[in-house]
């Protein structure tokens, strides 16, 4: 730093030596708890709805799930920036573990998915709260580090929840895909109480003297986002696009959506206030992740239905086919730091993106049926490409706030991450069950099923099906996935659109003193000579 720039004040979580190591294994841990949580449970479904029934009902296992994580992101950012990080990750442990151990007591489906509800709740604090303590506990240049930690951690639990939950439903009892959760969040509980550290000074902001929690706005945004993510889950699955339900949610999630922007404006100590998208750094990280997490359900949801159904594999090995992506993602994203030290966070996300735009456009090029290593090496890259894209932007925007501003940032990126995923899903739901229904409008033999999951069914009975029918279901197959990469590519695209034009030249990264001071209005770039390249 130049003489004429304050000394970098210590981090509010910054622990040296043992002490900071031990918070980093408590993250891994916290992190590891939702890591696993939807491949662990994805691999017990059968055992689950044999004991309790409910299968008409089961995904709500996992929408449930995910709708308590993403529409509490926001209120948890907040509450973290208002009252520190430390009770927010305590009370999400506390929250997750209760649910594990409701939901392994739970005697029917609907009790279960109510208590992965509850998980939710507490899923939503760990994944918003372990990024925000990364980044603090970290000077800019070493947060790839922590960062890389936490992507080994979601490449390890997508190899190892699909293991763990076959081998316990199949030798044990599907309730202890729950217990297991016990120990892991009881260590991470101890190491957080133990070693987290925040002094009060980082709890408000100078000159606050009275905490202002705005309940109306945390439950206008809790209700807009349930009915948006309950429409978007369930439309074209529990109910056709143009029915009352799906209108109807629709509609009442946009008065609600408008009831919110109101009810934040006015709010004193709003929990999604307006600088979020009136600075254009985050808006425009906003937009590109929730870009990335509409286009991760082509590999995430349609491609193990494409390794079984097309290339005849079984769950295993296309399991295996997907997760190859998260081994080089993580690996990516640990090196990614040699790259925007040079070039800055900007380029280093557009050649990110830009190669994964490449590499989504080639999945429609493979031969039919082709080979497994084929769309093995396409994840492989797609990974890669993904890493390099999705790190420098959450750490380039966590380092353009204080520490005040740093929780809800980074809650704004993930939530709208979520959003984008389940926007995905249900779009490119429909363009799969478009393209085939015009597929089988033609079939060569009658009688063939017309959705993706009943086709997968079929062609799991071998006997069910005369050879033109197979055939004739697995290019069926075979083009809906591609069509479905081709609407990831466009998403890919949008990212891209939004890097080049939105995004500002050079992220206004802070310095390390005002960084930590967290005011807002201290927003000084950092002009070492070792980081003047970060903001380019």
């Amino acid at each position: 730093m130049s003489g004429s720039q304050p000394a970098p004040a210590p981090s509010p979580t910054a622990h040296p030596g043992r002490g900071r190591g031990r918070v980093v294994a408590a993250l891994m841990l916290g992190m590891a708890l939702t890591a696993i949580d939807g491949t662990i449970v994805s691999t017990a479904v059968p055992q689950i709805v044999g004991d309790l029934g409910g299968f008409a009902v089961f995904s709500w296992l996992f929408s449930g799930y995910l709708l308590a994580v993403t529409v509490t992101l926001p209120v948890y950012g907040k509450l973290s920036d208002t009252f520190g990080r430390k009770p927010v990750l305590i009370a999400g442990i506390i929250l997750f573990l209760a649910g594990s151990v409701l939901c392994a007591a739970a005697w029917n489906m609907a009790a279960l998915i109510a208590f992965r509800v509850v998980q939710g709740l507490g899923g939503g604090a760990l994944q918003g709260t372990v990024q925000t303590i990364a980044a603090d506990l970290y000077p800019l240049k070493e947060r790839p580090r922590i960062q890389a930690r936490l992507s080994t951690v979601w490449a390890t639990s997508a190899v190892a929840g699909p293991v763990v939950g076959g081998l316990l439903a199949t030798y044990a009892d599907w309730r202890w895909i729950f217990l297991i959760n016990l120990p892991i969040g009881a260590v991470a509980l101890r190491l957080v109480v133990r070693h987290l550290h925040e002094p009060s000074r980082a709890r408000r902001t100078a000159g606050t003297s009275r905490l202002r929690i705005d309940w109306a706005g945390a439950l206008a945004v809790f209700a807009t986002g349930a009915l948006l993510l309950t429409a978007l889950v369930q439309g074209g699955v529990a109910w056709p696009w143009l029915s009352a339900p799906s209108l109807g949610l629709l509609g009442a999630s946009a008065v609600l959506a408008a009831l919110t922007v109101v009810i934040e404006r006015r709010a004193a100590d709003p929990i999604i206030p307006g600088w979020v998208w009136r600075r254009r750094t985050i808006a425009s990280v906003n937009l590109a992740l929730g870009a990335m997490g509409l286009l991760m359900v082509a590999p995430t949801v349609f491609l193990p239905t494409y390794a079984q159904s097309v290339l005849g594999l079984g769950p295993i090995a296309a399991g295996f086919v997907l997760s190859v992506m998260t081994l080089s993602w993580p690996v990516s994203a640990a090196l990614s730091n040699r790259v925007y030290n040079r070039i800055g966070f900007r380029r280093t996300a557009i050649i990110g993106m830009g190669g994964a735009l490449l590499i989504l456009l080639s999945f429609p090029l493979l031969p039919y049926p082709g080979e497994p290593w084929q769309p093995a090496l396409i994840m492989l890259l797609l990974g890669a490409a993904l890493g390099l894209f999705q790190l420098p932007l959450i750490v380039g925007v966590q380092s353009t706030v204080g520490w005040s501003e740093r929780g809800t940032t980074t809650a704004s990126v993930l939530f709208c991450r979520q959003v984008g995923q389940s926007l995905g899903a249900a779009l490119f739901g429909a363009v799969a069950n478009g393209v085939l229904a015009s597929r089988l409008a033609d079939a060569p033999v009658p009688g063939l099923p017309g959705d993706l999951d009943a086709i997968s069914h079929a062609l799991d009975d071998p006997g069910a099906l005369s050879a033109a029918g197979a055939d004739h279901l697995r290019r069926a197959v075979d083009a809906a996935v591609d069509q479905v990469y081709l609407g990831a590519a466009a998403a890919a695209a949008v990212a891209l659109l939004v890097l080049v034009f939105v995004a500002p030249r050079r992220f206004p990264i802070l310095a390390e003193g005002a960084e930590e001071a967290g005011s807002a209005g201290s927003r000084v770039l950092n002009a070492s000579g070792i980081d003047k390249g970060l903001d380019n």
